[in-house]
């Protein structure tokens, strides 16, 4: 595959900087992709080398960029099943089973959901990172549920836009031991790793670790449990199933921050990505994406309405 050429002419009257025009130009790239590119010496201005990603251009400069193609990743394609909800030509939408490891990392180089989405779609390689293609956010190996993944890197830009400025709302369904002190609320509680393990993240004092916000409700109340919808503002690692251990209501099922004994029948934890609201690349109006309790969720919900 060859570089695509790219050229304008740079026709205001007051100078710009040259990545910010590049970006205007091409808005399917991030300003930081721009100034590697000019790093790299891949820009040029009226046929030479571009020094640097600030200087100036002026009406007449005539700018050309060389895009070269995507470097192979080294990721395999699998042709592993997909659950797809929503497919366009910038985006699907999946919903991922329990169990799956959502991109290759040490101890997980196949089978994961990139490997299938390679082999689904290959041309989304190399698309937002060549490491992590298509990926704007993410689900721990044992949160199933919806999970959205760009196919082009103007698709790419857009929807990390959209959650970086949280227009994104994201519904988590969780099942917890006991409830939470008040019916519904909002958690403010700074996440960082755990400074005894550090494969385990924590609630931090705040200043030493990265904000994280979720807002909750309940949904059921029985017994010994409670049905709960999460509404994470902020997208930090663990952050729900930290928030409910903060609460005093550990989800089901979570032998890292709950109980290390599940409380109901179930070989996972019990949060699931259920809802996704989010408005598309050249869309006006927000979607809104539902993925069902998977089986076994549902069988352990029926069991706690059984029994409490």
């Amino acid at each position: 595959m060859s570089d695509r050429i790219e050229k304008f002419i740079y026709e205001e009257p007051q100078p710009e900087r040259l990545d910010k025009f590049l970006v205007s130009c091409l808005p399917e790239f991030s300003r930081a992709r721009i100034q590697g590119l000019i790093l790299d010496g891949f820009v040029s201005v009226n046929g030479a080398a571009a020094k640097k990603a600030g200087q100036l251009v002026e009406g007449g400069d005539e700018i050309e960029t060389r895009i070269p193609p995507p470097v192979p990743s080294g990721l395999i394609a699998e042709e592993i099943p997909l659950d797809i909800v929503f497919e366009n030509d910038d985006l699907i939408v999946v919903n991922k089973a329990a169990g799956i490891v959502v991109h290759p990392a040490a101890g997980h180089a196949s089978g994961t959901l990139v490997n299938a989405v390679l082999g689904y779609d290959p041309d989304m390689e190399g698309v937002g990172g060549e490491e992590r293609p298509g990926l704007v956010h993410r689900l721990d190996k044992e949160t199933s549920g919806l999970i959205l993944l760009a196919k082009n890197e103007r698709a790419h830009r857009w929807l990390q836009d959209q959650f970086r400025l949280r227009k994104v709302k994201k519904t988590y369904l969780a099942l917890v031991d006991g409830k939470p002190p008040t019916p519904s609320g909002r958690v403010e509680a700074p996440i960082g790793r755990d400074s005894k393990q550090r494969k385990k993240m924590a609630i931090v004092s705040p200043g030493k670790g990265r904000e994280a916000v979720s807002e909750y409700k309940t949904l059921q109340t029985f017994k010994n449990h409670s049905l709960l919808e999460f509404h994470p503002l902020t997208g930090r690692t663990h952050q729900i199933r930290l928030h409910c251990q903060f609460l005093g209501c550990p989800i089901v099922g979570d032998s890292v921050y709950g109980k290390r004994t599940p409380t109901v029948s179930l070989d996972r934890h019990f949060l699931h990505a259920f809802r996704l609201e989010i408005v598309l690349p050249d869309e006006d109006q927000t979607r809104t994406f539902e993925a069902p309790l998977p089986s076994e969720l549902q069988a352990a919900l029926d069991e706690v309405k059984r029994y409490e």
